[in-house]
């Protein structure tokens, strides 16, 4: 199953050539750690350049950031933003009116809030979080501890703004309409959940309900819904797997492969253990998704950024061509983010 669900992700067998065709087939890669949105594409693709990636935000408006599925950054295609948006987050918004009140800002505040970021983007396009801040300080609206970005989640979730260029570094907040254009017709629940269905098992088959539900962040019965809406388009296998009858054959277990933080590969299915193994900590206690090193498909390692170097802390032994596949790998990664090239620190 690891080699299908490997491949389902586009890190073995045939890669695409472009950023949008790794999120069609993944469809939403968490983002709130943008150099690991980027960094997803790199392994998946024959792109060489975080350009590539940037002007697909910047230059042609092709993809976009917001939070969506758990509550949480993703980075999609701009299509997909449409149906995905009122599919996955309209169970979030109790959450963040109690989270703003928590923060001290009462309803009318909020509206206000809102309406100051909504103002800002329609009447100067692009505005980065600072700036968002900046204007609402001035305009007496509380941004301090948790306030700001649980505003910034409002206006999200009431469709108003996205994230989409990037600007010093940052992906800047932008108007919905004015960025992306007028709104297709929206889609019935039914067909909407049966999309969700296929895109997902597209990118993580095979896949059982309750993966879908947890990576989607809708409930069980509705991503039963999704997939039995399938039908024929599917196969069952007797641990309650599905996957597309026209998915091709598995590709072999990728070449040793460094993996950013938030990878797309430790997100989709409940149980990480086929490709964590004993490395639970990868994952750790507050939610963070370290950046990883594959060989033979499995968890070997992390690693990090420092001073021009990759530096790789090894949870196990690894033999010395995957150690050498992997310093070439680690060039890969400093070209593709336009950094200087360096060497790889390898410590156990």
């Amino acid at each position: 199953m690891i080699r299908a669900r490997l491949t389902a992700q586009l890190l073995s067998g045939a890669q695409p050539s472009s950023p949008e065709q790794v999120l069609e087939r993944l469809l939403a890669v968490q983002a709130q750690d943008l150099r690991g949105a980027r960094l997803a594409i790199r392994p998946r693709s024959t792109v060489t350049s975080v350009g590539d990636v940037d002007a697909l935000l910047t230059d042609r408006r092709g993809a976009v950031i917001t939070w969506l599925n758990r509550g949480t950054l993703h980075l999609v295609n701009a299509e997909d933003y449409w149906w995905l948006h009122p599919l996955t987050t309209p169970q979030l918004r109790s959450g963040n009116r109690r989270r703003l009140m928590q923060e001290g800002l009462t309803p009318a505040a909020v509206d206000r809030g809102i309406e100051i970021v909504r103002d800002a983007v329609h009447r100067q396009g692009p505005r980065t979080r600072s700036q968002l801040k900046a204007a609402l300080d001035d305009a007496g609206v509380r941004t301090e501890g948790q306030a700001l970005v649980h505003l910034l989640f409002g206006a999200s979730l009431r469709g108003l703004v996205v994230r989409g260029p990037i600007r010093n570094g940052e992906a800047a907040y932008v108007e919905v309409d004015g960025w992306l254009g007028p709104a297709p017709p929206p889609l019935g629940e039914s067909e909407a959940l049966a999309r969700l269905a296929r895109r997902f098992l597209a990118g993580h088959g095979p896949a059982g309900p309750g993966d879908l539900a947890k990576w989607a962040g809708v409930t069980l019965g509705r991503a039963r819904l999704g997939l039995d809406a399938l039908a024929e388009a599917v196969v069952v296998d007797d641990d309650g797997h599905y996957d597309l009858v026209d998915r091709c054959p598995p590709a072999e277990v990728p070449e040793p492969t460094l993996l950013g933080a938030f990878d797309p590969v430790l997100h989709g299915w409940v149980d990480r253990a086929p490709l964590v193994g004993s490395h639970r900590g990868v994952v750790t206690s507050n939610g963070v998704f370290r950046a990883t090193a594959l060989v033979g498909g499995r968890v070997v390692g992390t690693w990090g950024l420092s001073d021009g170097q990759v530096r790789l802390r090894l949870l196990e032994q690894i033999s010395p061509s995957a150690a050498h596949s992997l310093a070439g790998d680690a060039r890969a990664v400093l070209a593709f983010l336009g950094l200087p090239e360096g060497r790889m620190e390898v410590t156990e």
